[in-house]
């Protein structure tokens, strides 16, 4: 195992509204009666939790392919690849507002794409989500020369994905290339005769879990 991070930490994207909610909470602690106060402290509490970014220990086996995203396997399968015109093996991971929303590079790899596309925010538990919902999708190449191509899917209520990797830019297996506010989900194409190691119901984590291996 390779441990990516160092120590726990929390996930730079959240710290405004971290610092925001604690003062209030503060705030209304001084000056309103308690139960007001109880709920600014439950409020941010539920933000701290939901901004936590903790260190992952990352499998070094080669061949295998790790977890992008915290949450639960909700769709395994052979589909139409939309981004590479090609018959692939899918796994999608949705994220409720409970999971730790940073997303890592399921291989070592070199980013050869990245297509962001607009769409709405239905509910990221549903199928249709995947084509419908705004998203931004990687395509990487594997050190071994595989095609994956892992896509940030918005939510009902997640309305930010951020990606912060470029063309050309090579990251380890499960570093960390992006982040999805709120409630969401990744779709993760892969070559299709990929031998999955996971199944529907799973819980997993980014970085850690092996979904499975070439």
């Amino acid at each position: 195992m390779k441990i990516i991070d160092k120590h726990p930490r929390l996930a730079r994207e959240g710290w405004f509204y971290v610092a925001l909610t604690l003062f209030a909470a503060v705030l209304t602690s001084s000056v309103f009666v308690w139960w007001i106060a109880a709920l600014f402290w439950v409020i941010a509490i539920f933000v701290l939790q939901f901004f936590r970014d903790p260190y992952r220990p990352i499998p070094q086996d080669a061949g295998v392919i790790v977890s992008p995203a915290d949450g639960k396997v909700i769709f395994t399968g052979l589909v139409k690849d939309p981004y590479l015109d090609r018959e692939a093996f899918k796994i999608s991971v949705f994220m409720n507002v409970f999971s730790v929303h940073s997303n890592r590079a399921p291989d070592a790899a070199t980013v050869k794409d990245i297509w962001y596309s607009k769409g709405a925010f239905v509910n990221a538990a549903l199928d249709k989500a995947s084509m419908e919902n705004e998203r931004n999708a990687v395509h990487f190449v594997t050190q071994g020369g595989y095609d994956v191509v892992s896509v940030q899917v918005a939510g009902l209520i997640a309305r930010r994905i951020l990606c912060y990797v470029d063309k050309g830019q090579s990251l380890d297996r499960g570093e960390r290339y992006g982040f999805i506010r709120f409630g969401s989900r990744v779709d993760l194409f892969l070559p299709a005769d990929f031998d999955i190691g996971v199944k529907l119901g799973d819980n997993v984590s980014s970085g850690s879990s092996v979904l499975g291996r070439f």
